[in-house]
């Protein structure tokens, strides 16, 4: 781009001009643009006017500003990445955000791209200066907890409101809010504001005949969005009760309906479970549209329908995203899974398939055949000393302990520090050398000897912590075959998770699983174990093991080696 030089990327200084930054927070009850008519006055009054730079760009934000998730904000980000501006300047700090962890690693940011930040209300304050930084972090802080503190104060305004039985919140379909001026007597009480809710004329007698059709226990909620349709009537958002889709199919949009049918503010209570108002214990200032002997039938109708609703239970997959096809010729696919007839009475036949293809195996067959392969991986008891051994042979190789040449390096490379610190303290004695000069060399003394210690303490805790992995992976597939049968469906795909990276299946049918790490590796072991006659320490390491290395076989094992 224009405004960065090719040379390593380095961003050419900004061009010079302000970026004016705007924000009204969403919780305001003021109109957003008297905010921001205020906001400009007392930038242009304290800042601007004063200013030789030109105002070269305007960002608005109407939203909160616990979130950097602000369309004018992240612009602002963007420009100031291109050089467009060279300093921003806002209100006062917590118009930039509430967030002061947020925000301070934003002026930061814009400090790195050469972007200064300025504030209306302290025009000297410069964020990127020690001392006045505290007081730019102070006032996020104080923002924060004023913000903290009007919520406490609404919430308690608004539980205050439910328990006289006010309603706070938008009201529902066939009520509207009403708002007007305080009576000065109440001004004191409610503020300049007082709303309630009131029956709707237009929209309450719709509800009114929905509740009748239930109460008569014959109209299904499809019956009554068709019945609704059919008058003519829609949702109080324009939506239609019935959607007919260009193919002539109906469908009926009943989940609104289902949540009216639950709420009890239409039989004129005042509920809310959040905050411990239970049915039947506050009544709502409102007139309701039905009595409570109607609601409550009409919750039991619905809920003696729900329990007669047979609902369809989703099949699990038990090898899902673990299944894969290879043909004769080496092919290999992914198999999706699918059941065909699934609205019948045994829900239909599984099957994992090739999609658009007629390859397709039954979910019952090839699940069947998970145990046996699991039995066959799992490994005999009696080598688990042998397969221990095997490993921690593997694991010193791997970590140095088995080569005494480099463990020794660490200790004698120790042991030269301690002798040229002991030669140097005799030249300082003898005022051969300086203080500065013993000062530098000691403390890079330290720093060697630290470093070689750190090393030591590391390949001790490596190796206590590979060992202490390895215990619980010869735990499971010692007796993977015994515990997976033992187990419920969910529990035995996530164990197969787990446990295993692919299952493959070829054209006859049959699986092999490909295992992941650590257990392809403790298969190998238990490989090794088997065909062992000669203890683990007087055998020399294998090839592969010379090669690679323990962890890396953790990691990295071959097809050749997963596959059982």
């Amino acid at each position: 781009m224009s405004s960065y030089r090719k040379k390593k990327g380095t961003p050419l200084p900004p061009t010079p001009g302000w970026a004016v930054y705007l924000r009204t927070s969403s919780e305001d009850h003021q109109k957003p643009e008297l905010s921001r008519a205020r906001q400009r006055s007392i930038i242009d009054g304290n800042v601007l006017e004063h200013s030789d730079l030109p105002v070269i760009d305007e960002y608005v934000d109407v939203l909160t500003g616990k979130t950097p998730n602000r369309v004018g904000y992240q612009r602002l980000l963007a420009d100031a990445r291109v050089g467009k501006f060279s300093h921003v300047i806002v209100e006062r700090a917590d118009r930039f955000g509430r967030n002061d962890t947020e925000a301070l690693r934003a002026i930061d940011e814009l400090n790195d791209f050469g972007v200064a930040v300025r504030f209306a209300n302290s025009p000297d304050l410069d964020p990127m200066d020690p001392d006045d930084r505290v007081l730019v972090a102070l006032s996020f802080t104080l923002a924060r907890r004023e913000s903290a503190l009007l919520g406490i104060r609404t919430r308690g305004g608004q539980q205050a409101k439910r328990k006289s039985g006010g309603c706070t919140n938008y009201a529902p379909d066939g009520y509207k809010n009403v708002t007007a001026r305080t009576d000065v007597k109440k001004k004191t009480d409610l503020g300049r504001w007082d709303k309630w809710i009131e029956l709707d004329p237009e929209r309450a007698p719709i509800w009114r005949l929905a509740w009748d059709m239930l109460l008569e226990d014959r109209w299904t909620l499809d019956d009554i969005a068709e019945k609704l349709h059919e008058l003519g009537y829609r949702h109080r958002s324009g939506r239609p009760f019935i959607d007919v889709k260009p193919n002539r199919k109906r469908r009926a949009n009943i989940t609104s309906i289902s949540h009216i049918f639950h709420n009890w503010m239409y039989a004129g209570w005042v509920v809310s479970l959040r905050n411990g108002i239970l049915p039947k214990t506050v009544r709502g200032n409102w007139e309701p549209i039905i009595s409570t002997e109607e609601f409550e039938r009409g919750l039991a109708i619905l809920e003696r329908r729900s329990r007669n609703r047979t609902a369809r239970r989703k099949r699990d997959y038990l090898l899902k995203s673990l299944i894969s096809y290879i043909d004769s010729d080496g092919n290999e696919w992914k198999l999706n899974c699918s059941t065909s007839n699934a609205s019948r009475k045994g829900g239909g036949t599984a099957y994992y398939c090739v999609p658009r293809s007629n390859i397709n195996f039954m979910c019952e067959k090839i699940d069947a055949q998970i145990p046996d392969e699991l039995c066959a991986i799992q490994i005999d008891p009696a080598h688990l000393p042998t397969i221990r051994a095997f490993y921690k042979q593997d694991l010193a190789e791997k970590l140095g302990l088995a080569r005494p040449d480099e463990h020794k390096l660490m200790i004698d490379a120790l042991t030269a520090i301690d002798q040229e610190e002991a030669r140097m303290a005799r030249l300082l004695a003898s005022g051969k050398i300086s203080e500065d000069v013993w000062n530098g060399l000691w403390a890079e003394w330290q720093e060697r000897r630290n470093r070689l210690r750190s090393n030591l303490e590391s390949i001790a805790q490596r190796q206590e912590f590979h060992i202490d992995n390895l215990e619980t992976a010869l735990g499971i597939i010692a007796q993977v075959g015994s515990l997976y049968n033992r187990l419920e469906v969910s529990a035995r795909r996530e164990l197969l998770l787990h446990m295993v990276k692919q299952v493959v299946v070829n054209t006859d049918g049959r699986i092999v699983l490909e295992l992941n790490a650590p257990f392809a590796y403790l298969k190998d072991l238990s490989d090794r174990a088997k065909g062992s006659s000669e203890p683990p320490a007087k055998m020399q390491t294998s090839d592969a093991s010379d090669d690679i290395g323990c962890s890396v076989w953790v990691q990295r094992v071959s097809t050749a080696r997963t596959r059982t």
